[in-house]
């Protein structure tokens, strides 16, 4: 049952060369047989003829140049219009004669280079044909001919019609692969914004009040372990952040919070000196999709701003997880002490905006009237990841 399941896949696998050879034998072994002697294409009337050693060659060459129609499909329509036109003036009038459109078809669908070219020279090239069939023949009315030859056309402009669908399709394709790379771009950036901003504001907190601790050794020595440990930190959320752009290791596992959860964040803020005020109401839903994850990033996002503009400002975070959403509102009292300045491009607001959208929420940041400063979201629960 395996080796069957397999025979699609080693027939796709074949040059293409081999597999139109079906095709070929499908013309040119009914040629031989009696049943269709004389029921082919018949163009100008020419009377019927007795198949001989010429009407072997005549169908071959009608027949095998099919199975180059793919690779080179301006060879296989010459061959075979030439084949076609044997055909025709001595009056075998075979079945193979069907092969003709077959490679006007292919030649449609696969030709690349000089294709009106191509279409203009056998368009020409029927011409002379015409004439003397119509001069050999049985008196034949000219419009039959007109009319083969607009039939001929017809299957061309098939044949361009399905090549031109097929770049069509290609290309939107090539589109979407380009905004799923702009997309993942993107979206690996914000990751890289929301863990290394966190961290080195922290460090760079830590690290400036280092300066004032040399009188104490034991808060130096704290302060340096913590500037220590937030560089470990760092380094194991970017090396799990190069994890998730490495495809073999994209389980979900990799895509949640790897910081310890709302609570470790709070306390690692209040390390670097930040008074924050944490309340969370409810429990986390067991299926809650990116929710958790996009919540996660609204409080780090919004702790770390507040550690870079109100440094010593009295900082409160409230999240309320509910069974259809989850809330979560993160407000600074005052204007603070800005710390050194860490290089950052105000990206974070504008990034957790669009994560919260995506999952159809709401977000909202900006100054209070008191003075303060807020940053809303509501999330909701199981939404797409």
């Amino acid at each position: 049952m395996s080796a069957l399941l397999r025979v699609p896949e080693l027939w796709r696998r074949l040059d293409v060369t081999l597999r139109d050879l079906p095709l070929v034998l499908l013309l040119f072994v009914p040629s031989f047989m009696p049943m269709f002697f004389n029921y082919g294409t018949q163009v100008g009337g020419v009377p019927d003829r007795p198949f001989d050693a010429i009407a072997v060659v005549v169908i071959a060459l009608q027949s095998f140049p099919l199975a180059l129609r793919r690779r080179w499909p301006t060879l296989c329509l010459a061959l075979i219009a030439v084949g076609f036109a044997v055909d025709q003036l001595l009056g075998y009038h075979t079945v193979a004669g069907t092969g003709l459109a077959i490679a006007v078809l292919s030649a449609g669908v696969h030709l690349e280079r000089q294709r009106r070219l191509t279409a203009l020279l056998f368009s020409l090239a029927y011409v002379p044909l015409a004439v003397v069939l119509y001069r050999i023949g049985t008196g034949e009315p000219v419009s039959e001919f007109v009319v083969f030859y607009l039939a001929v056309a017809l299957v061309w402009g098939i044949g361009s019609w399905v090549r031109s669908t097929r770049i069509a399709e290609a290309e939107r394709r090539r589109r979407l692969a380009q905004d799923a790379l702009a997309a993942e771009r993107a979206r690996i950036a914000r990751e890289l914004h929301d863990v290394v901003t966190h961290h080195v504001t922290a460090m760079v907190v830590q690290t400036e009040a280092a300066r004032y601790l040399t009188a104490a050794p034991d808060r130096l020595d704290q302060a340096l372990s913590s500037v220590t440990d937030t560089g470990r930190r760092a380094t194991s959320d970017l090396r799990r952040l190069l994890e998730l752009i490495d495809p073999d290791h994209g389980t979900d596992e990799s895509r949640a919070p790897h910081t310890g959860g709302l609570s470790e964040l709070v306390e690692h803020t209040r390390g670097a000196g930040q008074p924050v005020e944490f309340t969370e109401e409810g429990t986390p839903a067991e299926s809650s999709g990116s929710a958790d994850f996009v919540a996660f990033r609204v409080v780090q996002e919004a702790l770390t701003n507040a550690l870079k503009y109100a440094h010593g400002t009295p900082t409160s975070v409230r999240v309320r997880h509910g069974q259809k959403e989850i809330t979560v509102r993160v407000d600074t009292d005052g204007a603070g002490t800005p710390i050194a300045s860490t290089g950052g491009a105000g990206r974070g607001l504008t990034g957790l905006r669009e994560r919260v959208e995506v999952l159809g929420g709401d977000f909202s940041a900006g100054e209070r009237t008191d003075g303060g400063f807020a940053v809303e979201a509501r999330v909701p629960v199981g939404g797409r990841s």
